[in-house]
C-alpha cells in the first residue's frame, strides 16, 4: 500500500483545527495567508503521499481563501508548479494578471514562486474538495516562460488528456491500497507525463513535449481505454488505434517497449479477469461460459484453450481447485475459533 499522511483536524479540540491546518499547508506545500469563515471550528482532512518527482495532496474542507504575496516568496521560493483539480465546490486563482472562476472537474495551473490568490468554497452543506500536484520546476520539461500564458488558466479534466489525468489522480488518491510503495516513482512519473502532455497541448505546442514523454502519455491514454473495454469482443488493434486516431502500425511500435503486442497485452488481462472471477467464492455458481463472455472471449472452446496456455490448467479445474481452498481454510478457522452455544 502506498504510504500517505493523514492530517484530520477533527482529532484536536474545535479551538485548535485551524492552527494544525495552518501548520500542515506550511509544512506539505507552500507558506500562505489564509482566511475563512470557520476558523472557529475548521473540520478538515488532507492526506499526503509522495509520488517520486511528484507530492499529491487531497483535501477537504469548508471554505478557504489564501494568498501568496511577494513577502511570502522572498521568505520561501520552493519553486514549484501547483497543478489543482477542484472535486467539488467552486474555486478561483488570479496570478500574472490573470483571473479564473474554476468549476468540479476542471484543473487550474500556477507557479508558486509568483504572487497568487486561491479561493475555494463548499456549496451548501457539502465541503471543497480538491486534489493538487506539487511539481519542482526541474520536473517538467517545458520553459517557465512558455508556461505562463496557462498560469490561472482552466483546463478540462473531463475530455482527452484531463479526463485520464484526473482519473489518474482521483484513483491513487481514493485506493491506494491497490499500489505499492516501490511503485510510487514510476507512477509519478506517468502521472508527470500526463500532466506534460496535457500543459502541451494547452499551449497548442506539444512539439515542445519530449517524444519520449508523449509516447508514454499516449500509452498510458491507450491501456486506459483498454481497461475500459474489456468486456467488448469486439475489441481489437484496430478498434484501439482508431479510437486514438493513429495507424495500427503506430499502436504496434507504442508496445514495442512493453515487451508484448496490443493483442496480447489485452488476453493477458482478460484471462487475469476471468481466473480472479473463478476464484471468487460469490460467483460460484456463475457458469464458466457467462464469466468468459463478460470479459470479451465470445467463444468458450477458444477461452479454454487460451486460459490452459496461460494457466496450465482448465478454468474448471482452476475453479474447484480454489473452492477446495476455501472450504479448508474456513473449517480451520472454525476449528481454531468454534462457535459455542451458551
Amino acid at each position: 500500500m502506498l504510504s500517505r499522511d493523514t492530517i484530520d483536524t477533527r482529532q484536536v479540540p474545535a479551538a485548535e483545527r485551524f492552527g494544525l491546518w495552518l501548520d500542515m499547508v506550511a509544512r506539505t506545500s507552500v507558506p500562505l495567508r489564509i482566511r475563512t469563515e470557520h476558523a472557529h471550528d475548521f473540520a478538515a482532512w488532507a492526506e499526503v503521499t509522495e509520488l517520486g518527482p511528484i507530492r499529491l495532496l487531497r483535501y477537504e474542507y469548508p471554505s478557504l481563501d489564501a494568498q501568496r504575496n511577494e513577502l511570502l516568496v522572498r521568505r520561501s521560493d520552493p519553486e514549484h508548479y501547483l497543478l489543482a483539480l477542484t472535486i467539488r465546490g467552486n474555486s478561483s486563482l488570479s496570478q500574472a494578471g490573470r483571473y479564473n472562476a474554476i468549476s468540479a472537474g476542471e484543473f487550474t495551473f500556477y507557479d508558486t514562486s509568483r504572487p497568487h490568490e486561491v479561493c475555494h468554497h463548499g456549496i451548501g452543506d457539502d465541503a471543497a474538495s480538491s486534489i493538487v500536484a506539487l511539481i519542482p520546476y526541474s520536473a517538467v520539461p517545458l520553459s517557465q516562460d512558455r508556461l505562463v500564458p496557462l498560469f490561472a488558466g482552466r483546463m478540462s479534466g473531463s475530455e482527452g488528456i484531463g479526463a485520464l489525468l484526473a482519473q489518474y489522480l482521483v484513483q491513487l488518491t481514493s485506493h491506494p491500497e491497490q499500489y505499492h510503495d516501490a511503485d510510487a516513482s514510476r507512477l509519478g512519473g506517468v502521472g508527470l507525463d500526463l500532466v506534460t502532455t496535457m500543459l502541451g497541448r494547452h499551449l497548442v505546442a506539444e512539439d515542445a513535449v519530449p517524444t519520449e514523454v508523449r509516447r508514454r502519455a499516449l500509452l498510458a491514454q491507450v491501456q486506459s481505454y483498454i481497461h475500459q473495454h474489456l468486456g467488448d469482443a469486439t475489441l481489437s488493434p484496430q478498434v484501439v488505434a482508431d479510437a486514438h486516431h493513429i495507424s495500427v502500425r503506430s499502436l504496434h511500435r507504442l508496445f514495442e517497449a512493453e515487451q508484448s503486442t496490443v493483442a496480447a497485452y489485452i488476453r493477458g488481462l482478460r484471462l487475469e479477469r476471468c481466473r480472479r472471477d473463478l476464484a471468487d467464492p460469490a460467483l460460484h455458481s456463475r457458469p464458466i461460459a457467462t464469466i468468459a463472455a463478460r470479459w470479451g472471449f465470445a467463444d468458450k472452446a477458444h477461452f479454454s484453450r487460451a486460459f490452459r496456455a496461460a494457466h496450465d490448467t482448465t478454468p474448471q479445474d482452476w475453479r474447484r481447485r480454489q473452492s477446495d481452498s476455501s472450504r479448508i481454510v474456513n473449517r480451520r478457522a472454525s476449528t481454531v475459533n468454534p462457535v459455542r452455544a451458551d
